[in-house]
């Protein structure tokens, strides 16, 4: 057959091409089984990290605080359920190898050729994030100075007061309530606390 010919003349200048980022869409709840079976090809390779064709795989998740109960809670989420992420060399062998794995649908692009992610979308991803973007996340909390919120839980349950200060870094807000007829400022956790 003519394609092996041409296959193995677009994966002996392999070397010669840069390794991309590349999304793959994995059939839904297969992401970390295809993850794994990518990593074994990478292992199996025996060149060294550096001129490997598949170098890296990725299945972005995010650490996200869940309130359950009146307990925060860490859970990972995935970013982009049905989706992989793989650094790789693009040819024919790699194609060939990643199509053929258990649980991948297809390469993410245009047409037939798969389409590398932009190295914005990647640095994100990656957590390779500029100063703006940090202190963006780091301000999440739902809370803004003079907000009027109640207390949910601990000694100053049913209390209301001010927002006086937020401390995004610590997620920490600062409230004055009324205490004894006095306004008292009190520093509480912001998953303490309910907003008007």
């Amino acid at each position: 057959m003519n394609t092996s010919s041409t296959a193995e003349g677009k994966a002996g200048t392999a070397g010669t091409h840069e390794a991309r980022w590349y999304a793959i869409q994995t059939y839904a709840g297969h992401e970390n089984k295809v993850k794994t079976l990518v990593q074994r090809r990478i292992a199996e390779e025996p060149r060294v990290p550096e001129e490997k064709e598949i170098r890296r795989v990725l299945v972005p998740t995010q650490d996200v605080v869940e309130i359950k109960g009146g307990k925060r809670v860490t859970k990972t989420r995935r970013l982009y359920p049905g989706y992989v992420l793989v650094e790789m060399v693009l040819n024919q062998r790699t194609l060939h190898v990643i199509n053929n794995l258990q649980g991948v649908i297809k390469f993410v692009g245009s047409g037939a050729e798969p389409q590398p992610l932009r190295q914005d979308e990647i640095n994100k991803i990656l957590g390779i994030a500029t100063a703006e973007e940090e202190e963006a996340a780091e301000a999440e909390i739902p809370f803004r100075i003079g907000q009027v919120v109640e207390v949910m839980e601990g000694p100053f349950k049913d209390f209301s007061g001010k927002v006086d200060e937020v401390f995004p870094e610590k997620g920490k807000v600062k409230v004055q309530v009324s205490l004894f007829g006095r306004p008292t400022s009190i520093e509480l956790d912001y998953t303490q606390l309910k907003g008007y």
